[in-house]
């Protein structure tokens, strides 16, 4: 039982979140989790904007909720520079996928899909919410 803690660990809250980049000759700069907004729809964005990449996430329907999906969308958009999400569908497996998992261990994944877009115009909003680090100078 020495494994429990651990077996939990990876079972708790385990999100994934892949990226299908549309441009990949748009180069951004990384941004924090933080600066990256969710809107409920693309006429919520209120300027204009690049989509950046198509965002897939997934994660067990017993362990995940919308807030963890949304979380690693944030870091997965922020990781490709994007600074925003427009939040797209979410989708919980059906009752014979729940019912398999109960009796066989299958997985019954909820799906989420986004899409990652970058808003040059709010670059000042993001530098405030992703302050640099600074590192400690070496003596």
């Amino acid at each position: 039982m020495r494994f429990a803690p651990l077996l939990t660990l990876l079972l708790i809250g385990c999100v994934s979140t892949n990226a299908m980049v549309l441009n990949p000759s748009l180069k951004l700069a990384p941004v924090c989790p933080d600066g990256v907004l969710l809107y409920t729809d693309s006429s919520k964005v209120g300027q204009p904007y690049v989509e950046v990449a198509l965002l897939n996430s997934q994660g067990d329907y017993s362990s995940t909720n919308e807030s963890g999906m949304a979380k690693s969308q944030r870091k997965k958009a922020g990781e490709l520079g994007a600074n925003g999400i427009i939040l797209g569908t979410i989708t919980e497996p059906g009752t014979g996928a729940k019912v398999w998992r109960s009796l066989l261990g299958t997985s019954a994944n909820r799906k989420g899909k986004a899409m990652a877009i970058y808003v040059a115009a709010d670059s000042a909003r993001v530098a405030a919410a992703c302050p640099p680090i600074t590192q400690a100078r070496s003596k």
